[in-house]
Order: structure tokens, then sequence, then C-alpha cells
């Protein structure tokens, strides 16, 4: 399918695999607009681009409902309305087993990878369901398909219920034309590894995945004729065992 032109907003675009989709679908033509926390590193991101037209910009927290409101709010305005949504916003801590986990940091994580996947799609919906389909694409992680100490017990909650939400949102909405695909990537070479409590050494990240494997993925995902439909799925590296 040709994809020129189809209006894209990506949460968690500043960085990591959210970059990296937004870098692929901006280079096949498609509008794009990122938010996430950080203005400069949103900036730096999009100078990233050196295509035709430009990829925009705005700050948002997605835990904070009025701040999601408002950004779909822009993307409505700029874009004229939203044809793909990628949820990408995503964060763990250091201390994640559960014997160290911070109330504070389950809410956190909680706020952000799954709540913020709630708001975007409160806002993003109703949009799609008017102009008659749409898709929503939710990067989960395989940690939100097996629980795994690695991920610790917050960040594992946290995409259990993001695999829960898109699944369930995707049941309701076919009908109206709206696609969801949960994306299960393992371990990818993002700064999310930084907040590891052992950060991976050189030889380790050299064989992971990276950002543009998930991305050509998606890119895939987007090109599909509408009548098809892609409920999950499951990427890793390839020394990774998944079962």
């Amino acid at each position: 399918m040709d994809i020129q032109g189809k209006r894209v907003l990506v949460t968690g675009g500043g960085s990591g695999i959210g970059l990296g989709i937004a870098l692929a679908l901006a280079e096949e033509g498609c509008r794009v607009a990122i938010s996430g926390r950080n203005e400069a590193k949103l900036q730096q991101a999009a100078e990233q681009f050196q295509g035709d037209g430009a990829i925009l910009t705005r700050p948002c927290d997605v835990s904070d409902r009025d701040d999601v409101e408002k950004l779909c709010d822009w993307a409505q305005e700029q874009l004229g309305g939203v044809d793909i949504l990628v949820n990408s916003a995503g964060i763990n801590v250091a201390r994640r087993s559960f014997d160290q986990l911070d109330p504070a940091e389950w809410d956190k994580m909680i706020g952000i990878n799954l709540t913020g996947a709630f708001n975007c799609m409160h806002f993003i919906v109703p949009g799609m369901r008017t102009q008659g389909g749409g898709l929503i694409i939710n990067v989960s992680s395989i940690a939100g398909k097996r629980a795994m100490e690695l991920g610790g017990a917050g960040y594992c909650a946290s995409k259990f219920g993001m695999t829960a939400l898109g699944t369930t949102v995707g049941l309701e909405e076919r009908e109206n034309g709206i696609h969801v695909t949960n994306i299960y990537p393992g371990e990818v070479n993002t700064p999310i590894l930084a907040d590891r409590p052992v950060p991976p050494p050189a030889e380790k990240l050299a064989k992971m995945l990276l950002p543009e494997d998930i991305a050509a993925m998606v890119v895939t995902l987007v090109k599909l004729h509408p009548r098809a439909l892609v409920n999950e799925l499951v990427i890793t590296p390839l020394y990774q065992g998944y079962a």
C-alpha cells in the first residue's frame, strides 16, 4: 500500500525505538510528529531526518492526561488527524527487583508505560473512528508476554498491562476499521539499557537488535492492505531464547 502522506504520531520519539520508527516512516513519505518529555532531545532527534518536509515535535508527559489531550489536539491541528499512532514511550528503573522497588518508581512505570498508552488511545481513537480507520502500534516487550527477573516486577506488570490494553482495544475497535498491533521486542540496543542494574558489556550490545530492525517491521505493518491485521509481533535477537 502507498503510505505517502500518512499522518503519524510517535510517543517516546526522542530516542531509541520510537525515533527509529519515526525516521523510517518519514523516509517513506509519511508526515510524522514525535513527542517526549525532553524538548531539546526531540529537536536533536527531528534534525536527523534530512528528507522532504520535517518531523514535527512537541514535548509531552504521556502519564499526564491533560498534557496528552493537548498533544492530541496539537496533532489534529498540525497534521489534520492521525492515521497511525505509535505508543513507544517507556521506562524502567535500576532498582527493579520487588524487594528493592520504590513504590514511587512503580507508580512512574505504570504511569508512563501503561496509563500513557491508554491516555494516547483515549484521545486518538475517536478521531480514527470518525475518519473510518487507523493503525495503533504498541511497543511492548517480551517482558509483556513472559515475566522475567531481568525486566523486574514493575516493568513486567506495566508491559503485561499494555498487552491486555492493546489486545482488548483491538477487539473492540476492529469493526470501526481500527487495527491494533502489539510488538514485543527482545533485547534492543537503546538508551533504556543504561537503567539496568548492570549495563550490558560492549560485546553483548553488538549482538542486540537495533531500533532500525523494529522500524523495518513497522513499515511493513503500515504498508499492509487494510484487510490484513497483525495482532502480535515478537522480534528478538538471534541469541535470545523465546518459548
